[in-house]
């Protein structure tokens, strides 16, 4: 069992935080005695998570503010709302993920949902929040996938105009998003940024990015989400939604949680079981490379991380 230290004084923010492995984590950070910031896109779903995480952490402290990651407006207007509360933030976990629409659908700046959900927009969103992340000596940790251990960036169409296949679209966002938090370390200890970024992956379980999304053009659950569902609630293979939050936990705030490292489940093929610190997928290994998507990600959100 993954041990949390007492996070008493600590302000956490958790996206996608009202339902799955994010819920989770938001419960047990609570529970630790953190304070959670839960930013959400339906703040009906955000105040339900809210009453089911106080059912059993009676004593937790938490509070809703708007994003929607799929509008770089809405970021901008989220950094804008903690900055002038001005809290210095401890922890932050990028959860929120949006996965495989069966058509390509674009973001309300025009990218693709999926590059433009899972890491532009946290991407521009830590930038807004660098003055409060640093005044926290913060611990970043970002949630990728087993989707990035293989695929690429496909740098002659970040946006799928010319071909959309949904499962290569998200892989590239998880692996753009992995190179981001990983070069983030690489420039805080080298500017002297003061915060740590590491990442995490759950594994496979069956939370709801494979379930009816009616929003992003899925009636139903996929096939592939009815099968997790299946061999996950009779132990076979897959993780739970609880386990794959172990993972991100452990890279928070575990006491083997380091900076730039990857963690995930440690059992067959890294599909559930314990955390684990893992070696990082072959696509995340390029520093060029890294340095390549925060470049252009700083041009697509028209966002700076203004430190000094």
């Amino acid at each position: 069992m993954l041990t949390i230290p007492d996070l008493s004084g600590k302000l956490a923010v958790v996206t996608g935080a009202s339902d799955g492995v994010g819920l989770g984590l938001a419960t047990r950070l609570a529970a630790a005695g953190a304070e959670v910031v839960m930013p959400v896109r339906n703040r009906r779903k955000g105040q339900a998570a809210i009453e089911r995480i106080k059912q059993t952490q009676p004593r937790a402290v938490l509070s809703l503010r708007d994003l929607d990651l799929s509008s770089l407006e809405s970021v901008h207007a989220l950094g804008a709302t903690l900055n002038q509360e001005g809290r210095a933030i401890h922890l932050l976990i990028n959860n929120a993920g949006v996965m495989t629409p069966p058509e390509r659908q674009t973001t309300a700046d025009g990218y693709e949902l999926q590059f433009g959900s899972n890491h532009l927009g946290h991407f521009a969103l830590v930038a807004h929040l660098m003055p409060l992340l640093r005044a926290g000596r913060a611990r970043v940790t970002s949630q990728v996938s087993v989707a990035a251990q293989s695929g690429r960036i496909n740098w002659d169409d970040l946006n799928w105009e010319r071909s959309y296949h949904g499962q290569r679209a998200y892989a590239q966002s998880k692996i753009a998003f992995g190179l981001f938090g990983l070069e983030l370390q690489r420039r805080s200890e080298a500017g002297g940024w003061g915060i740590t970024s590491n990442i995490s992956h759950p594994g496979i379980a069956p939370t709801n990015l494979l379930k009816a999304r009616p929003e992003i053009g899925r009636p139903q659950a996929t096939m592939g989400g009815r099968m997790i569902q299946w061999m996950a609630d009779r132990g076979l293979v897959f993780g739970t939604v609880e386990s794959a939050g172990l993972p991100a936990l452990m890279a928070a705030v575990g006491a083997q949680g380091e900076p730039g490292r990857m963690y995930g489940p440690s059992r067959w093929m890294h599909l559930s079981g314990p955390p684990a610190e893992q070696k990082l997928y072959r696509p995340l290994r390029s520093a060029e490379e890294a340095a390549r998507i925060w470049e252009v990600s700083e041009e697509l959100t028209r966002t700076k991380f203004l430190v000094g």
